[in-house]
């Protein structure tokens, strides 16, 4: 049976998703959209993201589909701890293109 890479533990996903939803209202799809995106997180939290210049281990990206609006597009800024194998949630906002 082959070796499955171990999950990463996502961490402080939950508060700041409810922070998030409660400071900027997003519509129910957006919520689901975004809810959905942090179990892609668990397999491969570099996926999709850019590491943040000057800051170790900070990650930063657009969350895919996520765009509304004329603009708009939710992103997300999470630290990776590689040694403890966990993925620590920074902040969700919405920002205007271009990012």
């Amino acid at each position: 049976m082959p070796d499955t890479p171990e999950p990463w533990v996502p961490v402080n996903f939950v508060e700041r998703l409810d922070l998030w939803i409660e400071t900027e209202s997003p519509s129910d799809d957006l919520r689901r959209l975004v809810t959905a995106w942090i179990f892609t997180r668990i397999d491969d939290p570099y996926q999709g993201v850019r590491r943040e210049p000057g800051f170790a281990n900070l990650w930063f990206g657009p969350i895919p589909g996520s765009e509304h609006g004329e603009w708009a597009v939710v992103c997300c800024s999470y630290w990776i701890e590689e040694q403890a194998h966990r993925v620590v949630c920074d902040t969700f906002t919405t920002l205007t293109r271009p990012l």
